[in-house]
C-alpha cells in the first residue's frame, strides 16, 4: 500500500497548499476588482469540490472503460482545439481559451490527458508489434503532431512544448531507437525558433529571460518581480499573507507565478516542500509503471508522470528566470479549473492503478474482511 498512500498524501498536501496560496496571492486583486478578497479562492474551492469527486470516479473506473473512452476523448479534444485555434479568446497573446456561455475553458489542458490515454491504448493494443518502427509511429505520432499543430496555431508555445514532451515520453517508454529522438529534437528546435521569431513579444522574452533586468519595464517586469519575491523570502519566508509583490507588482501572481508568492511567504523551506511533493508523485508513479504487468497501465502512468513533472519544472524555471516566460501553470497549486480538473482526474487514474495492483488489492480485501468481522462481532 506504500505507493497508494504516497500518491494520496502528496496529492492532498499539494491541493491544500494550492488553496492556501491562491487565497493569499489573489486576495489583493480580488478585493480591487470585486470588493471581496475571497472571490477568486471561492472559485478555486468550487473547482476542488468538483475535481475531487472526478478523481474518486477516475480511481474506481475499470481499465476497460478508460480504454473504451480513449478514441472519443481524443476526437473531442481535437475538435475543441480546432475550434479554439480559429474562434477562441485571446489572452496575453495566446488564443488558447474557449468561451462556453458563462464558463471559460482551456481545451489544451483537457487534451493532455486524452492524448496520453489515447496513445497508451494504441500502444497497449500493439504490444507485440512494437519492434516495428512503423507500428511505433503510426498513428500516435501523426495524431499528436496534429494536436500540437492546432495548439501552435493558437500561439501557445508552452502547451506545445508539453505536448512534445508527452510525445517523446511515449516513444521512449515503448523503446523507440535513439536516432529517432535526435531527428525529432532537431525538427522541434527549428520549429520552436521559427515560432518564436514570428512573435516580437515571445522573441523578446526569450532574448531577455537570462537577465530580465535588461528590459525591466518591458518583458523583464514579470520575471524580475518573481526574482524579487523569491529573494525576499529567505529560508523561512515572510509568513503566509505577508507577500509584498502580490500588491500589484507581480502579474499573474495567483496563476503562472504563484510559485514566486509561495517562495516569498514560505521561503526556501516551502518551495523545497512543494518540489519534494511533486518528486514523491513522480516516484510513486514510476513504481506503479515499473511493477505493473499491464501495458496500458505502464504507458498511461508514465505519460501522466512526465506531464506533471515537466509542467512543474517549466513553471519553476520561469519563476527562477532559468526559462522564458511561456505561461505554464503549476499543477494542483495554480488557480484555474481547466488545469485542476484534468490533473486530479489523471492522478485519480494512477491512484486507481495503484489500488488494483495484486498486493494492494489483497491488502485492501483483507482489511475489508477484518472490518466486516469486527462489525459482525
Amino acid at each position: 500500500m506504500t505507493t497508494y498512500y504516497l500518491l494520496l498524501g502528496a496529492t492532498a498536501l499539494l491541493l491544500v497548499i494550492g488553496l492556501i496560496m491562491v487565497l493569499s496571492a489573489s486576495s489583493v486583486r480580488a478585493y480591487r476588482e470585486t470588493g471581496d478578497s475571497y472571490t477568486i479562492v471561492r472559485r478555486q474551492l468550487m473547482w476542488v469540490v468538483i475535481g475531487v469527486p472526478c478523481a474518486v470516479i477516475a480511481s474506481r473506473v475499470s481499465e476497460r472503460w478508460v480504454r473504451r473512452l480513449s478514441y472519443p476523448a481524443f476526437a473531442v479534444s481535437l475538435a475543441l482545439l480546432f475550434v479554439t485555434a480559429f474562434a477562441g479568446k485571446e489572452v496575453n497573446g495566446n488564443t488558447n481559451w474557449l468561451v462556453l456561455g458563462p464558463v471559460q475553458v482551456q481545451p489544451s489542458e483537457i487534451a493532455k490527458l486524452s492524448l496520453i490515454i489515447w496513445a497508451s491504448n494504441i500502444y497497449a493494443n500493439k504490444e507485440r508489434r512494437l519492434g516495428n518502427l512503423h507500428q511505433m509511429l503510426v498513428p500516435v505520432v501523426p495524431g499528436m503532431v496534429l494536436a500540437t499543430g492546432l495548439v501552435v496555431l493558437g500561439k501557445d508555445l508552452g502547451t506545445a512544448l508539453i505536448f512534445f514532451a508527452l510525445l517523446v515520453a511515449m516513444l521512449w517508454v515503448v523503446g523507440a531507437p535513439g536516432r529517432l529522438f535526435g531527428m525529432v529534437f532537431a525538427v522541434v528546435s527549428v520549429a520552436a525558433l521559427g515560432l518564436a521569431a514570428t512573435s516580437p513579444t515571445r522573441l523578446a522574452r526569450i532574448a531577455n529571460f537570462a537577465d530580465p533586468f535588461k528590459d525591466y519595464h518591458g518583458t523583464g517586469w514579470q520575471p524580475a518581480h518573481g526574482l524579487y519575491a523569491m529573494a525576499s523570502g529567505g529560508v523561512l519566508g515572510e509568513g503566509i499573507g505577508a507577500s509584498q509583490q502580490k500588491w500589484g507588482q507581480l502579474p499573474e501572481a495567483h496563476t503562472d507565478f504563484i510559485f514566486a508568492v509561495l517562495g516569498e511567504e514560505l521561503g526556501l523551506v516551502g518551495t523545497l516542500l512543494v518540489i519534494g511533493l511533486f518528486l514523491v508523485l513522480a516516484y510513486a508513479g514510476v513504481r506503479v509503471a515499473r511493477e505493473t504487468a499491464r501495458p496500458f497501465v505502464r504507458y498511461c502512468t508514465f505519460g501522466i508522470v512526465v506531464w506533471l513533472l515537466c509542467q512543474m519544472i517549466i513553471n519553476v524555471g520561469m519563476v527562477l528566470a532559468l526559462l522564458p516566460v511561456i505561461g505554464i501553470p503549476l499543477p494542483l497549486v495554480s488557480y484555474g479549473g481547466s488545469s485542476l480538473l484534468p490533473t486530479l482526474s489523471a492522478l485519480g487514474l494512477i491512484i486507481g492503478f495503484a489500488r488494483r495492483e495484486p498486493a494492494a488489492a489483497r491488502a485492501l480485501a483483507q482489511r475489508r474482511r477484518a472490518r466486516s468481522a469486527g462489525l459482525s462481532a
